[in-house]
């Protein structure tokens, strides 16, 4: 028996709104052609579904048997063929996250995802401090002291800080890290304008007087400033873990500064199921949460 899904499909419809013209309106068909595929259901199954009046029509005992039975098979049908349709056509998605995540983190991984989804288009805003964003997006990767209340909220991990130099300072001041502290520019994030005397108190550093404090708006910037030469930046682990391994940036002490800073990754509401979202959402905790140094 060749039943054809079509057929199906208009009796369902049919069945539901207990009218030809109206089932022929959702499926885009006319009255005539609806009937005809229902009456041709009918002669293959050799039952009655409706009873035909001269204005209405009405499901039989045995059509609404049959109703009964076949249209939660038409449902799953139709949601796995819409879902695997929706895999197959290239769909958006927009992440915003703060820029040192996006190069350190992110655009090192990012091959996996795009050879294995194609068809899945990513539009990337990368912000220096979260006050930037301004515009709505389907994901956000946030850098917290706190767990955001918005939305689906995952923790990715959590920071601590370093002091780290170039090689040459290191070398330079081998024989007395403590007073390099006093003597050569200190540098940090200025959305933490505090933490180099946060990180001195808990290293129990006593004589703590720097020269010069350097404040800049990327982090980024301050870990460049570092590799340069300029001075010695409180930098970001694990996130600044490839720093170094590539040895373009050396420890200067071992005592770091633990923060409440934490990475989320927040999944804004969606107004209709997105499984393209859900499924790039998935590739990030999964990659990225609890990475460590």
């Amino acid at each position: 028996m060749q039943t054809p899904i079509r057929g199906l499909r208009s009796f369902c419809f049919a069945a539901k709104s207990l009218s030809f013209k109206h089932a022929a309106k959702e499926l885009y068909l006319t009255p005539s052609a609806v009937s005809h595929q229902i009456k041709q259901l009918e002669e293959q199954l050799g039952i009655e579904l409706f009873q035909r009046q001269t204005r209405s029509i009405s499901l039989t005992a045995a059509g609404k048997n049959f109703f009964d039975a076949i249209s939660p098979i038409i449902y799953t049908l139709e949601n796995t063929i819409n879902e695997f349709s929706q895999l197959q056509q290239n769909t958006n998605i927009t992440i915003t996250l703060p820029e040192f995540f996006a190069s350190e983190l992110l655009m090192p991984k990012l091959s996996e995802w795009t050879s294995e989804h194609p068809n899945i288009n990513l539009q990337m805003d990368t912000l220096k401090t979260r006050k930037e964003l301004t515009r709505h997006s389907d994901l956000s990767i946030v850098l917290s002291s706190s767990k955001p209340s918005e939305g689906l909220t995952t923790e990715l991990f959590n920071l601590e800080y370093i002091p780290a130099c170039n090689e040459k300072l290191l070398k330079q001041w081998k024989d007395d890290h403590c007073q390099a502290l006093n003597q050569v520019p200190l540098i940090l994030h200025k959305a933490r304008p505090w933490a180099w005397h946060q990180w001195a108190e808990k290293a129990g550093i006593d004589d703590f007087s720097p020269t010069q404090i350097i404040q800049i708006d990327s982090m980024f910037g301050v870990a460049r400033a570092a590799q340069q030469g300029i001075g010695i930046s409180l930098i970001p682990l694990p996130i600044s873990q490839s720093w170094f391994d590539e040895k373009w940036l050396y420890k200067l002490f071992q005592q770091p500064l633990t923060t409440k800073d934490k990475y989320y990754l927040v999944q804004h509401e969606a107004n209709s199921p997105n499984p393209a979202l859900d499924l790039f959402a998935k590739w990030v905790v999964s990659t990225f949460s609890n990475i460590q140094g």
